[in-house]
């Protein structure tokens, strides 16, 4: 019997078991290393190589003979995975030397070294390290003798030479100290998941020494299990204190040198780069309306300002960047034009201000995914934000590596570009190599990708812009619908805000929208302003207000299909959202109920107070400063408006709220509250609580029945009469 779609995409961790990922090419162009499970049911996630020239891949690492089967995670490593969205096992990431032929990743707090070469050494091909339990972290310096990782909050190196394990840098008993971890604002919102840089000759490390006592402390509790103690957290609330993060050099000897820079001013710690003999260090100020890019001398501890950019909103932090080419020039990106452009230049070029971009205004930089030589890889999105190319930037200007409709991403060294590519068309990635040889470019070879297909019919979206600014929206039928047949219910399914878009040329993103669909729903996906992909004035619409614009784009769009196909019911429509999603769906219900019928609220940000300083307050501003800002993005003061008022006076829409009691990112007092004010309120409405579960909900049944429960309510809630059709195939 074939599996239901909840069934299947639930066992496949939402079919990613068995896609490529985490590329590393060889500095020649002759090996990729890269992490897989074995099969679109494996969860179990092992370090493969391919060769180049031939093709051939094989095992490098297989967490399974390695007794790194089951969980034995460190503390970091689960507070990591959280903030990464992990959801597999086994060997989730790993680092290499310089000259990939070595890689080390931890299992269940061990460190392990693996061969990248298929030649024979004399040595086995993995073996586990001498080092101190539980290690987290591990990274190879450059030559490939030393690695460094995290116990307990200290940074440690071992000597594979020598054999040697100790301690470089520590707390020394000092709570809440810890140093080479990336804070949690850090890994949740500035996409710095690490705490430690070697330098190009492995002499040093550049190290982040994290103070996180100031940091107000929350408890989450594990109601199901009353004889647990709650699990303490520090979580900076907005308005409340960060984590004091500043940066040492470390020596191998074990001497420290503190590196300085304008703390008071910048506190943040973005990113850091040491691919070259300067470091370079990106700063932001608590508001982050100005980024610096810092020039380091690690000798001294001194830093030069090598640029600051400013903004009256925020400034983007752009991942990839700082990077250098390899003639030393620095790779930076910045608005300019209307447009998130590349600048390629020496430092004295951006301090003076001189340097200018390299890239078109019609094109915007997402990511710089590696520089090779003079060569500059980087994600982009030309006049259609729902696509992003594969571009690179060299001698001969700005070429497409990949243009094709779709979402592209890669990886470059020694010539050889790995191109990883979704489609409309086709269920899974297609992930090329590309060599350039005399006569040009040319395919290599193909990674293969084990992932299952789902078993649904394949999505065929009809993506159009709506309104007047253009909003990109999706809608979906179900398969078996006919054109005038009947009146459909409507779903909307967006997330609708900052850095997510959902309303891409991949099929992968509408696999569960169209689920909905085939349960007898047309389903209608927008990103409205704030979401990414469409330049920096699109982004910047939602500065000091999370909540207005989201939610009239959201109805524009729902408008704007109604319009295109005739068959929509605007009669019944209900809205269903995760995390902001979740957020933007209470908001639906509660303030615009002559349009939404029923909600589905999952992990919803219901009090901005709530969520993290660098998040909150680069959209809101500090809530001391800002407070109307904060009362008016919050759904919790719409329900306390309804407070006194008397039965009738006003629209009641039935309200699921879903949250996950572990959750630590959105944490379960967003829904506790609003459930409590509701309940004041007299307004009927359904608490789903998810014990031990946290923002991913990625536990199988959970994953299964959230769907199922879902459409169960939605149906239920809009009066849909019939059997309810969870199996479409």
């Amino acid at each position: 019997m074939t599996e239901s779609f909840p069934r299947q995409q639930a066992k496949t961790q939402g079919f990613t078991l068995g896609v490529p990922r985490s590329f590393q090419v060889a500095p020649d162009g002759s090996r990729v290393a890269f992490l897989r499970s074995k099969g679109g049911e494996d969860p179990l996630t092992c370090l493969w190589v391919a060769d180049v020239g031939t093709g051939q891949e094989w095992l490098a690492a297989d967490p399974a003979t390695l007794g790194g089967g089951g969980d034995g995670l460190t503390e970091e490593e689960r507070a990591l995975r959280e903030r990464k969205r992990e959801r597999a096992s086994g060997i989730t990431s790993y680092a290499t030397n310089r000259a990939v032929t070595l890689a080390t990743f931890a299992l269940a707090g061990e460190v392990y070294v693996a061969r990248l070469t298929s030649g024979s050494d004399g040595g086995p091909p993995v073996h586990r390290t001498p080092s101190t339990a539980p290690a987290f972290d591990p990274r190879l310096d450059p030559g490939g003798r030393y690695i460094a990782y995290v116990c307990d909050g200290a940074l440690r190196v071992s000597d594979l030479v020598t054999g040697e394990d100790r301690e470089l840098a520590g707390p020394g008993g000092a709570p809440g100290v810890t140093f080479g971890l990336a804070e949690f604002i850090a890994a949740e919102e500035m996409g710095r998941m690490r705490g430690f840089w070697w330098a190009p000759d492995g002499s040093s490390l550049l190290v982040a020494r994290v103070d996180d006592t100031p940091v107000t402390r929350w408890y989450i509790a594990d109601p199901a299990n009353p004889w647990h103690a709650p699990r303490e957290v520090a979580y900076p609330a907005a308005g409340t204190a960060n984590a004091d993060v500043s940066l040492l050099t470390v020596g191998l000897d074990g001497a420290q040198r503190p590196v300085e820079w304008d703390r008071d001013e910048f506190p943040y710690l973005a990113a850091v780069e040491w691919g070259a003999d300067v470091p370079l260090i990106v700063v932001q100020t608590r508001d982050q309306r100005r980024m610096r890019l810092l020039s380091a001398d690690p000798a001294h501890g001194t830093t030069e300002v090598v640029r600051e950019d400013t903004d009256p909103h925020w400034v983007d932090i752009v991942a990839g960047v700082p990077a250098h080419t390899g003639d030393g020039r620095i790779v930076w990106a910045a608005d300019s034009g209307g447009a998130k452009r590349l600048l390629v230049a020496s430092a004295a070029s951006l301090a003076d201000g001189s340097a200018e971009p390299v890239t078109p205004p019609g094109l915007q930089v997402r990511a710089v995914l590696d520089t090779d030589g003079d060569t500059v890889l980087f994600s982009a999105s030309g006049d259609e934000p729902t696509e992003a190319g594969l571009w690179s930037w060299g001698p001969e200007g700005t070429v497409p590596v990949a243009a094709a409709p779709g979402v592209h991403m890669g990886r470059r060294a020694g010539g050889t570009t790995v191109v990883v590519s979704h489609c409309l068309a086709e269920p899974g990635p297609a992930i090329t190599v590309l060599t350039e040889g005399p006569d040009g470019t040319s395919e290599a070879c193909h990674i293969a990708s084990l992932a299952a297909e789902p078993n649904l019919p394949a999505p065929a979206p009809d993506i159009f812009p709506a309104g007047p600014t253009g909003i990109r929206t999706a809608l979906l039928l179900p398969s078996w619908h006919k054109p005038g047949s009947g009146k459909l219910p409507v779903l909307l399914d967006p997330y609708g805000g900052p850095h997510a878009q959902r309303v891409l040329a991949s099929q992968n993103m509408f696999w569960t929208s169209q689920w909905f669909a085939e349960q007898g729903f047309a389903v209608v996906v927008a990103d409205g302003r704030g979401t990414p992909g469409r330049g920096p004035a699109w982004e910047r619409a939602v500065a000091g207000n999370l909540a207005d614009p989201v939610l009239e784009d959201q109805v524009e769009a729902l408008t704007a299909a109604a319009r295109r196909c005739a068959d929509l019911d605007l009669d019944r429509v209900a809205i269903r959202g995760w995390s902001f999603g979740g957020d933007l769906a209470a908001l639906a219900a509660l303030r615009r109920p002559e349009v939404f019928h029923a909600a589905v609220a999952g992990a919803p940000v219901t009090d901005s107070r709530l969520y993290d300083t660098h998040y909150t307050e680069r959209y809101l501003g500090h809530p001391g400063d800002n407070p109307d800002a904060y009362s008016n993005c919050s759904v919790v003061t719409d329900a306390q408006a309804l407070v006194g008022r008397p039965p009738g006076s006003y629209t009641h829409r039935p309200l699921m709220l879903i949250h996950g009691l572990a959750d630590d990112n959105v944490v379960v007092a967003h829904t506790l509250r609003l459930s409590s004010v509701l309940l004041a309120a007299g307004y009927p409405h359904t608490v789903l609580p998810l014990t031990g579960v946290t923002h991913m909900a990625s536990q199988e049944d959970v994953a299964e029945n959230l769907l199922l429960l879902q459409v169960d309510f939605l149906r239920r809630a809009l009066g849909l009469a019939g059997p309810v059709m969870h199996d479409t195939v």
